[in-house]
C-alpha cells in the first residue's frame, strides 16, 4: 500500500533551494545555472512578483521571506527532499560609523546573519536525510576592512565565522558546509541600497567636507565589476557540482584571487591602499586644506 507521507520518496534529480532569487540578482543567475546543469531548483524570494526571470525557464518558485518564521515553516512544508540549501538572500548598507543608523544596522544583521541560521535550522531535518550541503553566501568583504561599509562587512565576517563553526558541527552527520565568498559581480545590491537608504550622507556628517568622494564609495562606483552575474553563477555551479565534494571555501567574482591572497595573514592589504581604494585620501586632503584656510 503506497504511503501518503510526502517525505517517503525522493526525486531522482538532486534538489536545491536558493533564497533571494529576485530578478537580476546573483540568486536568480545561480538558480538558472544549476537548473541548466540538471538540478531540480526551487527559487524563492520574499516578493513572488520578482521571480519572473526564473519562472520563464520553468524553474519551480515559491514565496520565502527569510525574516518570517511562518514563511520559513511554510517553505519547509512544501518539500519532501533537499540536497543543497543555498542561503543567498542579503542586503548592503553603506554609511560611515559616525552616521550609522544602529536600528538599520541591526536589520542588516537580521538578514545577513540570523536569517541564514534560522533557514538552516528549519531545513536541517531534510539535509540530515540526504547528507546534503549548506552553502552560505558571504563575501570577500568579510575578511577585509572597507571604510563606509563596516556594518555590511561585519555582518559577512560574522557569517563567515558561523559557517566555519557550522562546518565543524555538522560534519559528523555527513553534511558539507560551503562558504561562498564572492567579490564584486554584476548584481543589484547597490541599486537596492539606493532605493532604500539612498546611499547619501546625512546633513551635518563629518564627511560632508568631501561628501562626493565618500558617496562615490557608498554607491559602489569605486569598485570595478569585471564579472557578470552569469559568469559568476556558472563558475559557482561548477564548483558546487564537482565530482568530489565541493571545497569548504569558494572564491568567485571580480579579482577573487586578490581577495583570497589578502586573506592569507599577515599579508592583508595595507592601510594606504585601503584609504585610496575608498577615497579616504581625498577626505584627508580636504580636512588638511580646510585647516589651512
Amino acid at each position: 500500500m503506497p504511503s501518503n507521507d510526502k517525505r517517503s520518496s525522493a526525486p531522482k534529480a538532486r534538489t536545491v533551494l536558493i533564497t533571494g532569487c529576485s530578478d537580476g540578482g546573483l540568486g536568480a543567475a545561480l538558480a538558472i545555472a544549476l537548473h541548466q546543469a540538471g538540478l531540480h531548483v526551487y527559487a524563492t524570494a520574499r516578493n513572488p512578483s520578482k521571480l519572473s526571470q526564473v519562472q520563464a525557464l520553468g524553474i519551480d518558485t515559491f514565496t520565502l521571506d527569510v525574516l518570517s518564521p511562518n514563511s520559513i515553516a511554510a517553505a519547509v512544508a512544501k518539500l519532501s527532499h533537499l540536497d543543497i540549501l543555498i542561503n543567498n538572500a542579503g542586503a548592503l548598507y553603506s554609511m560611515p560609523i559616525s552616521d550609522m543608523s544602529i536600528p538599520q544596522a541591526k536589520e542588516l544583521f537580521d538578514l545577513n546573519v540570523w536569517s541564514y541560521l534560522a533557514v538552516t535550522q528549519a531545513f536541517l531535518p531534510l539535509l540530515l536525510q540526504s547528507k546534503g550541503i549548506v552553502v552560505n553566501h558571504t563575501s570577500s568583504a568579510g575578511i577585509q576592512a572597507i571604510a563606509f561599509q563596516s556594518a555590511y562587512n561585519a555582518s559577512k565576517a560574522a557569517m563567515i565565522m558561523f559557517s566555519d563553526c557550522m562546518r565543524l558541527e555538522l560534519a559528523p552527520f555527513g553534511i558539507r558546509v560551503v562558504d561562498l565568498k564572492s567579490s564584486s559581480a554584476a548584481s543589484k545590491n547597490f541599486d537596492k541600497q539606493s532605493e532604500t537608504s539612498g546611499a547619501k550622507l546625512p546633513k551635518g556628517s563629518l564627511y560632508e567636507i568631501a561628501g562626493e568622494a565618500v558617496e562615490k564609495t557608498m554607491r559602489g562606483d569605486r569598485f570595478p565589476i569585471e564579472v557578470t552575474a552569469e559568469q559568476w553563477a556558472n563558475q559557482v555551479a561548477q564548483d558546487l557540482l564537482k565530482k568530489t565534494l565541493p571545497p569548504a571555501n569558494i572564491w568567485r567574482g571580480t579579482k577573487s584571487w586578490v581577495a583570497w591572497l589578502s586573506s592569507l595573514r599577515p599579508f592583508g592589504l595595507p592601510d594606504l591602499v585601503l584609504k585610496k581604494l575608498v577615497g579616504l585620501d581625498e577626505v584627508e586632503r580636504a580636512i588638511g586644506e580646510a585647516a589651512k584656510s
